[in-house]
């Protein structure tokens, strides 16, 4: 085997009372670990032996990442053919209940010990419940609907998942490190959450190289999604010092080496830095530190088919413009926003792309950073480069005062007219 393995806990610290609006309390979620500094299928190997024990792996791997690369063959071998039970190869978008039930019945019959996801997104949330329903003896779509977290009827004896969860991801996204999973009800198309103790990936292994295959609009997009889990701690109003200094060490790593991916995609040391640095974004979400504006309407733009990397790209220097813009008169908000923009021109990288867009520190505010930096990246900024039609403004916008972080942005969201003046402010 090559390389030296880093292997520790994600988080040293227990999650907060409160996990993206949802109450924890009684919950046990301990922390995963995370694993990097060896190829991925060495690393997933040595821990399915040595660590869990197993020897019944069964695989969701990523459809494109199956069709396209040699990287799940890679995996299978290495684990060996003989130990891998089951591969399903790829999974529909908000991970509905018909694809959940269908794998967990193929893991119970093949009496499964491991699940390996290879890939992000659906396929994570989709694996955190196979591995609750293995546990629950769930097979029937009534049976799943009582265990979400909307549930009037949730069973007081809910098991603990007891197959160990093994996650690989490929995006920046950081679903990996969060307990909670979505899944969507086939029958009325309803996305729901669920959160138990003891769900969640036990290992994530991180691997840059094997992240070069990732799309550069995916990988760059969902780093954008992260620096937003950054930018709205550090803007939040009920922050700490704690939360301030892991989300500033987030920013410093993320930006600088997202804008190194885009100059150059073979660039390792640039996607392992942007990896670690998603730990540290997403260790705010998990303490409690709430998220504002950005996050709560963006939830509402995924439903539309827009990706949450890309409502990040769209929906956070907007936010920020709308803060100062109504906040002014809150030293508070002010002095949040200037520590963001302060940070940001420091690392020169970014201050040579803020340059080269015309931007000064004494002139530019922090929404107009942020979207120098994203368009930069190449991406989105607007809902119209997205086909999102104008009609759709006033829905949206009432939609997004239901969201738990829309009482939680610093201005607090509490009219649809102020979404609206958001929206329009990108359409």
């Amino acid at each position: 085997m090559s390389g030296t393995e880093t292997y520790k806990p994600a988080f040293d610290e227990p999650p907060g009372t409160n996990l993206a609006g949802i109450p924890i309390k009684g919950l046990q979620l301990p922390s995963p670990y995370v694993s990097y500094g060896r190829p991925y299928q060495e690393s997933c190997t040595k821990h399915i032996r040595e660590t869990f024990h197993a020897s019944k792996v069964y695989i969701i791997a990523s459809g494109s990442l199956a069709r396209n690369t040699d990287k799940l063959d890679r995996l299978i071998d290495a684990i060996g053919n003989s130990n891998v039970v089951g591969v399903r190869k790829g999974m529909t978008p908000h991970t509905p209940w018909s694809e959940i039930l269908a794998i967990t019945a193929d893991c119970r019959a093949a009496n499964v010990d491991c699940v390996v996801t290879l890939g992000a997104g659906s396929l994570t949330d989709g694996a955190k419940l196979v591995v609750l329903c293995l546990a629950n003896d769930i097979s029937k779509p009534e049976q799943l609907a009582r265990y979400s977290v909307e549930s009037p009827d949730i069973p007081s004896d809910v098991k603990q998942p007891s197959v160990p969860l093994i996650t690989i991801p490929t995006s920046l996204s950081g679903g990996e490190y969060f307990s909670l999973a979505g899944g969507t009800d086939d029958s009325t198309h309803h996305k729901q959450g669920f959160l138990h103790s003891g769900m969640g990936s036990k290992l994530i292994i991180l691997d840059p190289e094997l992240c070069s295959t990732t799309p550069e609009y995916h990988w760059l997009s969902t780093g954008i999604r992260s620096v937003d889990h950054c930018v709205e701690a550090l803007c939040c109003l009920t922050a700490t010092p704690a939360s301030d200094d892991r989300a500033e060490k987030g920013l410093r790593l993320l930006v600088p080496s997202l804008l190194r991916c885009k100059a150059d995609a073979t660039d390792v040391e640039a996607r392992h830095r942007c990896q670690m640095a998603v730990n540290y974004a997403m260790y705010n979400v998990r303490a409690g530190i709430p998220m504002g504006g950005s996050h709560a309407i963006g939830h509402q733009l995924g439903p539309l088919g827009v990706p949450h990397g890309i409502t990040s790209c769209i929906m956070c220097p907007a936010v920020m413009k709308y803060n100062i813009k109504h906040g002014s008169s809150d030293g508070e908000i002010v002095r949040r926003q200037e520590k963001v923009k302060s940070v940001l021109w420091s690392e020169p990288e970014v201050a040579r792309t803020l340059e080269a867009a015309g931007l000064s520190p004494e002139a530019a505010d922090l929404g107009d950073v942020l979207d120098a930096i994203i368009r930069a990246l190449g991406l989105p900024r607007t809902l119209g480069e997205l086909q999102v039609s104008k009609d759709l403004i006033p829905a949206l916008s009432k939609r997004a005062l239901d969201d738990f972080w829309a009482p939680t942005n610093p201005v607090p969201l509490l009219e649809a007219e102020q979404v609206q003046e958001i929206l329009e402010a990108v359409a």
